[in-house]
């Protein structure tokens, strides 16, 4: 997953402070090199190795990409404008300059694929959009950008040399993916025909789920997917976003999957903040 920012420098210091992450910046060669970020509440998590995605589990292509177009998510970006975020020296995010002020500020959720080219198809034949088709990010992996019959916006990661998360499931790295959307029925339909196997499989472990937008957002909110950090102590870094210029867009409530609040950082990417 990656952040689309007007100020990824910003973005360095907001995030590596609230999630003690560190930062390497995309070279000429596609390769980065990791620097201190800062450290935050997320704690100390102790090294997991990292296991293989199942399709359909949300991965973070981590952005150290070769030259090339920038512009939407799931392109590859210029030298200099991403960073690639690390926890405990494992890749866990990335933040991406904008190259067009007219492009949001968002939290990109991205889902794992064998087969980019085949999932587009199936994406396409089932009602969604192929916004930006899949491509090469170097070396590193097949990108695509795409959105389900309501709108919601996500990307494939299909991988080559990087697989994507080092780390995920602790505090300061991915935890959940919700989608928020008008029709669960349909994006029941929708999602359970792309990722059966990793939704409902007999080994299914999912961290994707999904709920109506007016359970949290006001029901004009457009459909979307909400990126979920884990955190020990939902208040405490309630109190850091709030320091560092973020601002909490809904208070700390209850779900299926643990205690989230809704918060954006200070440029206005929203993500949630989850305590298990």
């Amino acid at each position: 997953m990656e952040a689309q920012l007007s100020d990824v420098e910003a973005g360095r210091r907001f995030y590596g402070e609230l999630f003690g992450w560190t930062f390497g910046q995309t070279g000429e060669d596609g390769e980065d090199g990791e620097s201190d970020g800062g450290s935050g509440d997320a704690g100390d998590p102790a090294s997991e190795p990292e296991r293989p995605k199942e399709p359909g589990k949300a991965e973070q292509p981590g952005k150290a990409e070769r030259p090339g177009k920038a512009g939407r998510p799931g392109e590859p970006q210029q030298p200099g404008t991403s960073l690639r975020a690390y926890l405990e020296g494992e890749p866990v995010a990335a933040l991406v300059r904008k190259t067009d002020g007219r492009m949001p500020t968002v939290w990109s959720v991205y889902f794992h694929t064998p087969d980019a080219r085949a999932l587009a198809e199936r994406i396409r034949a089932g009602g969604g959009q192929v916004v930006t088709p899949p491509h090469p990010v170097g070396e590193l992996g097949t990108a695509a950008l795409a959105a389900d019959p309501e709108g919601a916006v996500f990307a494939l990661w299909e991988p080559g040399g990087h697989r994507g998360f080092g780390r995920r499931h602790e505090p300061g790295t991915f935890a959940w993916a919700e989608l928020y959307t008008r029709d669960t029925e349909a994006a029941n339909a929708f999602y359970g025909d792309l990722f059966h196997d990793a939704l409902f499989g007999p080994d299914a472990d999912p961290d994707f789920g999904r709920a109506p937008v007016s359970d949290v957002f006001p029901a004009e909110m457009p459909p979307h997917f909400l990126v979920h950090f884990l955190v020990r102590d939902v208040e405490v870094a309630l109190g850091t976003v709030a320091r560092l210029g973020g601002r909490v867009r809904v208070p700390p409530f209850e779900t299926s999957y643990g205690r989230a609040a809704v918060v954006s950082d200070g440029q206005g990417a929203s993500f949630a903040l989850l305590q298990r």
